[in-house]
């Protein structure tokens, strides 16, 4: 497929699914099983901070923001339903909504934001150098671009039989199709990708390299890069489960990373 095929069929599906993920993995939170921000403490003081949120979903990530005085609430999203939804959730806040890819700008203003954010969504640009350059473009100087999403090793190994195997390659660079139902997550609200039935969804596999790369190319000064399983993850004794995300595996390595980059 092509980026642009990739990005109409993605498009289409977030739409179907979108009430799936009403609320899942938004600020505080980071992804799975990692630590939240309020043990990471990445973001900085937002009172009066103007902020764009990447891949903004149901727009509870913004209202966190807009709850701790953050000035101005911007976000994009590739899903019109997802829009529809964001905007009643920040109903009374200033707020500016933009459907649209993360690869293109729609009309956002460039050195004008103090925190650019994407929580758990960052993974689904389709072009990776160009999304960092416009990010590097939002954001005033000294100001702070954080992101999460799915830990690299995810994509390559599997859990079997009680072990963690090699079932792909970490150099893989083409994009992968696989599916996922509108159906509630049952687990820690962190959904099954591995459906059998469902809409598609496309992701392409990036190694860390293509992310630090990618970010200093920008012209952007790596601050942070987190890659942990949360203490109490760490302390329980979860069962053996072949989910593509579970506490058995996070015990063995990290689920999800975080990054937190400055524009220099």
């Amino acid at each position: 497929m092509n980026p642009n095929d990739i990005l109409a069929q993605n498009r289409e599906s977030w739409d179907a699914i979108a009430d799936t993920f009403f609320g899942v993995t938004a600020l505080p939170e980071y992804g799975c099983f990692i630590p939240s921000e309020e043990e990471l403490r990445l973001f900085p003081a937002l009172a009066g901070q103007k902020v764009l949120d990447i891949g903004c979903g149901s727009g509870h990530s913004l209202k966190w923001c807009g709850e701790r005085g953050a000035a101005e609430l911007w976000g994009l999203d590739l899903s019109d339903q997802q829009i529809e939804t964001a905007a009643g959730l920040l109903d009374g806040y200033a707020y500016r909504l933009f459907r649209s890819p993360m690869e293109q700008n729609p009309g956002i203003p460039e050195g004008y934001f103090d925190v650019v954010y994407s929580i758990y969504a960052i993974g689904w640009t389709v072009d990776m150098q160009t999304t960092f350059d416009l990010v590097f473009s939002y954001l005033k100087q000294g100001g702070s671009f954080i992101f999460s999403w799915d830990h690299p090793l995810l994509y390559c190994t599997e859990a079997v039989g009680g072990q963690i195997l090699f079932s792909g390659s970490y150099d893989e660079p083409e994009p992968f199709t696989f599916k996922k139902t509108g159906k509630k997550p049952a687990e820690r609200s962190y959904p099954n990708w591995e459906a059998e039935e469902g809409v598609p969804l496309t992701l392409y596999n990036r190694r860390f390299c293509d992310y630090i790369n990618a970010l200093a190319k920008a012209g952007f000064r790596i601050e942070r890069l987190v890659e942990e399983t949360d203490r109490e993850t760490l302390d329980g004794e979860p069962s053996f489960s072949t989910r593509y995300y579970s506490p058995w595996k996070a015990k063995r390595f990290p689920q999800s990373f975080v990054i937190c980059a400055r524009k220099l």
